[in-house]
């Protein structure tokens, strides 16, 4: 795929995906190869992928649709208001998903990448 990824999906994805995680590592090398099949009309930034299959190997995430990767997001006041999930399908990336779980506070990409810039990583579940 020669299709470039928006900036702020390649940034979310680079910030989701560690450096040091085996399945992350893989999911990686999958980056190049993506390109954004769809996005949410909401405007929370959810964007399905499309991925050439027969270019990378699956990553060692598991069969069917797994969470690869999930990063809180944080308000400046440090809210914690939603997360960002990356799932992937039999091992291959298949979407990015902002959530939400308060309707005082808008939570979109925008709003993750805020957050992901100094990359803190604390949990805000309780």
């Amino acid at each position: 795929m020669t299709e470039t990824l928006p900036a702020d999906v390649a940034f979310a994805l680079e910030a989701v995906l560690r450096e040091d995680d085996p399945v992350h590592l893989a999911l990686r090398r999958q980056v190049p190869h993506i390109h954004v099949q769809g996005r949410c009309t909401c405007g929370c930034g959810t964007t399905y992928f499309a991925l050439d299959t027969h270019a990378v190997e699956p990553a060692p995430s598991g069969p069917g649709t797994v969470v690869a990767a999930e990063v809180a997001i944080f308000t400046e006041d440090g809210e914690c208001p939603g997360e960002v999930l990356l799932f992937t399908q039999d091992g291959y990336l298949s979407w990015l998903e902002v959530c939400t779980w308060s309707d005082g506070t808008e939570v979109t990409l925008a709003t993750a990448i805020r957050s992901l810039r100094p990359r803190r990583q604390p949990s805000c579940k309780s």
